[in-house]
């Protein structure tokens, strides 16, 4: 007979996701507010892996690493605050670390399989998503 705690429960399943969600989306916080101050400072280098604009690709990058990861936090529009997370990690990985190591593009790797994961069970029990 399989003990309660093996077997899971709703509780820790939203439990869990919460824990995901506050981690993935504070760590991530740490790279988008470096270049959330570099856009306010008006130093608009960066990186222009798809060919829009170094302007351009900065302000996506900040939108989603900043503001979508704070979504992410609060458990607000989750699913669709995680697409531009996604689509940035699979930039990461696939495009700007293409020829790196695997250790050194690994953590782009690692977030893009969270955010998915996140956008297929979207933001759990706690989370403002499900107080709306």
């Amino acid at each position: 007979m399989k003990s309660k705690f093996l077997s899971g429960s709703a509780i820790s399943y939203d439990l869990g996701l919460l824990i995901i969600r506050l981690f993935t989306g504070g760590l991530m916080l740490t790279h988008g507010f470096p270049k959330l101050q570099k856009l306010v400072a008006g130093n608009l280098q960066f990186g222009d892996p798809l060919g829009v604009g170094q302007e351009i690709s900065l302000v996506l990058a900040v939108f989603a690493e900043f503001v979508c990861s704070i979504l992410v936090i609060l458990g607000l529009f989750t699913r669709v605050a995680v697409i531009p997370l996604i689509i940035t990690m699979a930039v990461a990985f696939f495009i700007v670390h293409s020829a790196d190591p695997l250790q050194v593009k690994e953590l782009s790797l690692v977030y893009l399989a969270v955010f998915a994961g996140l956008f297929f069970t979207g933001s759990g029990k706690y989370s403002i998503d499900r107080k709306r």
